[in-house]
């Protein structure tokens, strides 16, 4: 990997957590260990640019932890960085009627027309069994994490590349942004699917959830209503902390 990548160019590595009935254990530790130890002494070592944190709203619910609802996405450089297009991935501010309210600029808008950085955290919905590009791939990722990637970390007609391409989302993600793909797949059933969706993508059939801010529920929807039975219970439980 590190031969094949140009000077200037980046790793983006998302990698989770080894749970075990004992303890848990950050792979993200191990993998900045390797990359930055194998690299120190050559002339252009990997460098970590951001350490950025998915986060996702639903997933396997733990009664003797706090449930994980993050994974970490690891972004280095070899040697110098040299892209970042932080104008393609901006996202849209909370207030962006917000004016500064003291020095030269009081009065003015104070945020960015385009939006804001998307900062290190990220929210976007993970692909669980009803996702709109769920497909039989166990450990399969949302197209939005390496679309943002793609667009602010390479230029149109760059070249990206997935080792483990696994359902092909990457390639995917790559098409959709005007990027050359190239990947590799060990297992067969998984390869099949990743074919198929970068042919679907090609064509413009494929179907992708847009990358866009997660919104509240609607308050006065079914599903968003507190049960009665769930008040009563949780009215019983504060009343005996009094």
């Amino acid at each position: 990997m590190y031969r094949v990548l140009k000077v200037g160019g980046s790793v983006c590595w998302q990698i989770g957590y080894h749970i075990s009935d004992k303890c848990v254990i950050p792979l993200d530790y191990l993998v900045y260990d390797l990359f930055t130890s194998l690299s120190k002494d050559l002339d252009f070592p990997l460098t970590l640019r951001n350490r950025i944190i998915w986060t996702f709203g639903h997933g396997l619910n733990s009664i003797n932890r706090f449930s994980g609802r993050h994974e970490v996405i690891l972004w280095f450089t070899k040697g110098e960085q040299k892209i970042f297009n932080l104008d393609e991935v901006r996202v849209p501010q909370k207030y962006p009627g917000k004016k500064a309210y003291r020095g030269p600029n009081k009065g003015k808008l104070s945020g960015n027309p385009l939006g804001k950085n998307p900062s290190d955290v990220w929210e976007i919905p993970n692909v669980s069994a009803k996702h709109v590009e769920k497909t039989d791939h166990p450990c399969q990722f949302p197209i939005a994490i390496p679309q943002r990637l793609i667009k602010a970390l390479t230029l149109p007609d760059g070249m990206v590349l997935d080792p483990f391409a696994g359902s092909g989302t990457t390639g995917a993600a790559a098409i959709l942004e005007g990027r050359r793909f190239a990947g590799s797949e060990i297992t067969p059933k998984y390869y099949k699917t990743a074919h198929k969706r970068l042919r679907d993508t090609i064509n413009g059939t494929l179907r992708i959830r847009e990358d866009k801010p997660v919104v509240a529920p609607n308050p006065n929807s079914a599903v968003a209503k507190l049960p009665e039975e769930f008040k009563r219970i949780r009215e019983e439980k504060n009343g005996e902390k009094h």
